[in-house]
């Protein structure tokens, strides 16, 4: 998804993340981990989506980092803050992860307890869903994400290709083709996106596939087994887990 701020049909304004803690204290070292970890660039952060449980108890975000462009090359673009409040003791406690696609930002906040239908994108924020293929990948992987562990992304922000591929392996090892690639394509023309997922035995074909994708030298994504075909697992399933997240090229 592009920045809010690069060159897009016109928005109201962007908004800017309130994680409301100024009422609130934790001990030293978590105060040091959430300003090296969040609070450091919170100017930057633009919140995607966001919920909060009554009494402001616990606020989950989906944030779209702008200073991502300008570190690492490829590193993920999005942040998914958990915030925990304690309004007895007036203490917070919080969790967060960098993750290279919206839906994986909503499918760990959802599975640390924010309600599904409570966390959706702002449609004013990035360009929307190209087709119902996309949509209904979207919703699959906020909903069962956790299925799945990440290997391997790298986000690129060419105008004239602007992708993220993602490398997963199923934490199920009977489960059918064991590793998973994730393709999120912005049409700068149209202003939309599609989401597209491919089907791997090997994780060297996964990040092989990667690896192609980002040179302009991939086929077309290879289908994802349907479950009735799989058989008996064999090692094929057992392979290594893809290599840590990092630049592919």
């Amino acid at each position: 998804m592009l920045p809010p701020t690069d060159p897009a049909p016109a928005r109201k304004f962007i908004p800017q993340v309130n994680f409301e803690l100024d009422d609130f204290d934790a001990n030293e070292e978590k105060c040091l981990d959430f300003y090296r970890q969040v609070a450091v660039r919170e100017d930057m952060l633009v919140p995607l989506a966001e919920h909060h449980t009554p009494h402001g108890a616990h606020s989950y975000y989906v944030l779209f980092d702008r200073t991502a462009i300008y570190g690492h090359p490829g590193m993920p673009q999005y942040v998914a803050v958990h915030l925990k409040r304690d309004r007895e003791k007036a203490t917070f406690d919080f969790e967060q992860a960098l993750l290279p696609l919206p839906a994986m930002a909503q499918s760990w906040l959802i599975h640390r307890g924010c309600p599904h239908d409570a966390i959706s994108l702002d449609p004013e924020l990035g360009p929307p869903p190209a087709d119902e293929a996309t949509r209904a990948l979207e919703r699959r992987l906020a909903g069962d994400g956790d299925h799945h562990a990440m290997g391997r992304s790298y986000t690129a922000d060419d105008p004239d290709d602007m992708v993220t591929v993602v490398a997963l392996r199923a934490l199920d090892e009977g489960a059918p083709s064991p590793f998973r690639v994730l393709v999120e394509e912005v049409d700068t023309d149209a202003w939309t996106h599609t989401l597209r997922e491919g089907g791997f035995d090997t994780v060297d074909e996964a990040l092989q596939w990667c690896d192609d994708r980002l040179t302009g030298q991939a086929g077309p994504l290879p289908p994802v087994r349907p479950a009735a075909a799989v058989g008996r697992p064999t090692s094929v399933a057992k392979a290594a887990a893809p290599r840590p997240a990092g630049r592919t090229r």
